[in-house]
């Protein structure tokens, strides 16, 4: 008895500290006090209920930690642990379940709600839970039932001469030629810039002309560095729309001699994804060779729903462009070969949003098969867009709940058999805005700065030249109008998000 006492007074320091440091918002550093928390109790003896109890407990707390590090799976096995050790636990079925609303699993946060509900039948917070999570469900079950109904390719049966623009408008205006200047890019950066919409005619253009441009890339895109030559790669935006200028501000405006590879995640999050989107959309017209991007895992319909781009959209211009940016995300390509082989001593590295896959031998040739055209929900294309390095070699659980969880000799393998340097990806908040694992060989780049407001990261950029050493830039985050992030999702709280 007083050695289990010994392990709950540690385990109880070891909590009260990740307490504060949730309370701060540092949540990686809580993370890492309730994991010291846990560890110290499942030391001790497992049979006693005073350590069951705080064990759960604690499990619960580091589920709902990782909940707000967007570890969505780790949040979920942890919540389960919980449970199955206090099957009358109501909080860890409230995490869980806020855990795979985040995922779009939301039949099964429904039931975890519904106990919820069902153990405190008076408690007003736990209806409200209950009859929006139920109120999702429904909505996504209509969404379903009409979707035969809806025209295959909205933004190829559009009837744009149809559209009025007021007299009234002031914005921007586009040729019907689809030619967008310098002028008109930069146009349409100030107007953005001073929080003024652009007519929803014009956002259409813009996305038709991007269609036609993705739709002819291939999966994998190469671009040559050449002698000379520097490319500007950034990681997630996320809707921080003011930090994306100030990127342009400190390292020049994208041109075919400073071009730029945005790694994803444009959208979601931030409540300025609309401004970002639209403005990486208008260099990539105006000129293919200053601006590439490659699509991200937030560039999905799921995500959108959930994470404020849906709402945003509709706010500002209508569900149907909602409907044409999910069309347009489908069409993006999926990675870049940054090639520098055709100078002397240059090297080959691959750009992707997430990371590498759940077993060897997949090779290049592999990616560019696959059909891309679709939601990124399974195989390899859901793990190019949502897995995930860790620090131990071989294979592991995804603490995402979906892609692959990839050691460094897994990374060494691959890039080895494919004849690459390096992998770049993004995906992941770092607190210096930039990572480099697997000996140099794999680098996170990470380019939203205190993210969502409350994070207090670096953001990062990385110049490469043909010999692929990578010359990282750091930079902290900028003012911006008083619209708070997640402004546009409506069950922010439902998720235990905010």
């Amino acid at each position: 008895m007083g050695e289990n006492s010994s392990f709950l007074s540690k385990a109880d320091a070891f909590k009260a500290s990740a307490n504060k440091a949730f309370s701060e918002r540092h949540y990686i550093n809580a993370e890492a006090s309730y994991t010291s928390a846990v560890e110290t109790l499942e030391a001790g003896d497992l049979e006693d209920d005073e350590i069951k109890k705080a064990l759960a407990i604690n499990l619960s707390n580091r589920s709902f930690t990782r909940l707000k590090l967007e570890e969505y799976g780790w949040a979920i096995e942890d919540a389960t642990r919980s449970i199955n050790i206090n099957p009358s636990y109501v909080k860890a079925y409230y995490r869980r379940g806020s855990a795979k609303l985040s995922l779009g699993k939301n039949k099964e946060a429904l039931q975890d709600f519904r106990y919820v509900a069902k153990i405190h039948p008076n408690d007003k917070d736990a209806r409200l839970k209950l009859k929006e999570c139920e109120k999702i469900v429904k909505q996504e079950a209509f969404a379903l039932a009409i979707q035969a109904d809806e025209p295959k390719s909205i933004l190829d049966t559009l009837d744009l001469e149809a559209m009025v623009v007021e007299d009234t408008y002031t914005g921007p205006r586009y040729p019907e030629d689809g030619v967008f200047t310098k002028g008109h890019v930069e146009e349409l950066i100030e107007h953005l810039r001073n929080q003024k919409p652009v007519h929803k005619k014009y956002a259409f253009r813009l996305l038709i002309a991007a269609k036609k441009v993705f739709e002819a890339m291939e999966n994998i895109v190469t671009l040559p560095v050449g002698s000379g030559s520097i490319i500007t790669v950034c990681g997630d935006t996320h809707g921080q729309y003011y930090d994306l200028l100030n990127i342009f501000k400190l390292n020049g405006m994208p041109s075919s001699e400073n071009p730029y590879l945005f790694n994803g995640d444009f959208v979601d999050r931030g409540s300025f994804s609309v401004e970002v989107i639209l403005t990486l959309l208008a260099l990539k017209i105006h000129d293919p060779n200053c601006m590439h991007l490659t699509r991200g895992n937030h560039e999905s319909e799921s995500m959108n729903k959930i994470y404020g781009f849906e709402g945003e959209v509709k706010a500002k211009h209508g569900e149907r462009l909602f409907k044409s940016f999910s069309e347009l995300f489908r069409t993006m390509p999926l990675a870049y070969i940054l090639d520098g082989t055709p100078v002397s001593g240059g090297k080959r590295a691959l750009v992707l949003h997430g990371g590498l896959f759940s077993r060897d031998g997949v090779m290049l040739e592999d990616l560019q098969k696959l059909d891309r055209f679709r939601e990124p929900d399974t195989g390899l294309m859901a793990e190019m867009l949502w897995s995930d390095p860790r620090k131990e070699n071989g294979w592991g659980t995804s603490k995402r709940g979906i892609g692959a969880s990839f050691g460094p000799d897994v990374t060494k393998r691959f890039l080895d058999a494919n004849n690459l340097e390096l992998v770049v990806r993004s995906h992941e908040l770092k607190d210096e805005g930039y990572e480099i694992e697997a000996d140099g060989r794999l680098i996170t780049v990470f380019s939203a700065p205190n993210y969502c407001d409350q994070m207090g990261n670096s953001g990062a950029y990385i110049r490469f030249k043909s010999d692929m050493k990578p010359n990282i830039s750091q930079f902290k985050a900028v003012p911006h109008p008083d619209v708070k992030p997640m402004a546009y999702v409506a069950n922010a709280g439902l998720m235990g998000l905010g």
